[in-house]
């Protein structure tokens, strides 16, 4: 599918590609976005003053004037779409998702756009020392905003043009005190196609504060395996403030092995359940793999404070199990998620079944929690011939697969 912009055409298409994912790689508020950049470097090489046919939309133009062009940061770009259509500006990408990264690598090059003057980086990398023009992309997670206004409040100026973007159920009155807060004064653009810009001027006297994340909460008793665990959140990863119910459900559930064998926290998020099954088992060797930079940051620290250093374990940020050997994992535990940012989709947990049955060893098992709902369990017997439901409530369900042969 084709984006067009002010700068051009350009083919776009969400990463993992799947030909069934009639998903565009944006939506309206990024198309919002880009058209009110495109006014804004209207404004910066024309004069308003001497051109009386230059009609600006007071929408569109925040007041005071943009400042020069000069160094771009794009934050929170889910697939590359602004960071591909203003490459021309050699603008700086912060995410906190390796899927992101990637599709904004494929997305440049099926573009033919210049690569070499982007740079990436995530959100847990030094941000650049003086920042001209930053472009916000809301996320869904108030802690992740926080977090990302905190690190970057300290490269902007005065001049420093600030905007967001969002669909309107992405912006909240909590939202916008955020933006007040850590940035200065914030106002809101009329709602496009239910989308909608966020303006804010940074305010030089504001106190500016280091980011409150990550933070560490203790597991109460309540908690299966991991009771009485201290667990590290890095700020945007699922429930960062509390341990989701899901989680809680299968902890509850969790096999009982000992023995050598190689476990895989597959999403691992925080890694309480990975950095469990070690505790419950000292000689198994763990695997945590997770697409958020942020999340498998966590999982290190909750297992390196839980385990210690003498534990066998890696810490993987990827596409699922895309990099670990066929044949080469006895377990997998995994809660997958059934949304891509707004979207409810079961192409996540399709991915991380059949990748789990290619990285297991014959007689190999996948333990899997879900909404009951979601039914999983057609889904597993279609990828690995059997399932069996090993624990259920009222809303979830843990379940079983072995591979046979």
């Amino acid at each position: 599918m084709n984006l067009t912009t002010s700068w051009g055409d350009f083919a776009l298409t969400r990463f993992p590609e799947d030909p069934r994912d009639q998903l565009r790689a944006w939506d309206a508020a990024d198309d919002y976005l880009l058209q009110h950049l495109a006014e804004l470097e209207r404004v910066q090489q024309q004069d308003p003053e001497s051109d009386p046919e230059l009609e600006l939309d007071p929408e569109l133009v925040p007041d005071p004037a943009p400042g020069p062009a000069g160094s771009v940061v794009v934050v929170g770009d889910r697939w590359g779409a602004l960071t591909t259509a203003l490459n021309g500006r050699g603008p700086v990408q912060i995410t906190d998702s390796f899927l992101a990264q990637q599709a904004t690598r494929a997305n440049l090059a099926r573009s033919g756009a210049e690569t070499g003057a982007v740079r990436l980086l995530t959100t847990l990398d030094a941000v650049p020392a003086r920042i001209d023009l930053l472009v916000v992309r809301v996320p869904k997670s108030l802690a992740q905003l926080e977090d990302q206004l905190h690190r970057l409040a300290p490269s902007l100026h005065a001049d420093t043009v600030v905007v967001g973007g969002g669909m309107v159920k992405e912006i909240h009155t909590s939202t916008l005190k955020l933006f007040e807060q850590i940035v200065g004064p914030t106002r809101t653009s009329l709602a496009v196609k239910k989308a909608r810009l966020i303006f804010a001027a940074p305010d030089m006297e504001i106190p500016r504060s280091g980011s409150p994340w990550p933070r560490r909460y203790v597991l109460d008793e309540d908690s299966g395996t991991g009771s009485g665990l201290p667990v590290t959140n890095h700020a945007g990863i699922f429930c960062a403030e509390r341990l989701d119910m899901g989680t809680r459900f299968l902890l509850k559930h969790l096999p009982r092995r000992s023995g050598s064998e190689r476990v895989l926290d597959l999403g691992c998020g925080n890694g309480i359940v990975g950095t469990a099954a070690a505790v419950d088992n000292p000689d198994a060797e763990i695997v945590f793999v997770d697409e958020s930079f942020p999340a498998v940051a966590s999982a290190e620290a909750t297992f390196r404070e839980n385990v210690g250093e003498g534990h066998k374990a890696e810490f993987l940020v990827g596409d699922g199990t895309s990099s670990i050997p066929a044949g080469s994992v006895d377990l997998v535990l995994n809660n997958p998620p059934f949304h891509t940012h707004q979207s409810i989709t079961d192409q996540s947990a399709r991915r991380m079944f059949s990748g789990a049955r290619a990285v297991l060893r014959p007689g190999g098992e996948l333990w899997v929690v879900g909404n009951r709902h979601l039914g999983y369990h057609q889904m597993l017997r279609r990828v690995f011939g059997n399932c069996e439901v090993v624990a259920g409530d009222p809303k979830f369900v843990v379940l079983r697969a072995v591979k046979r042969g």
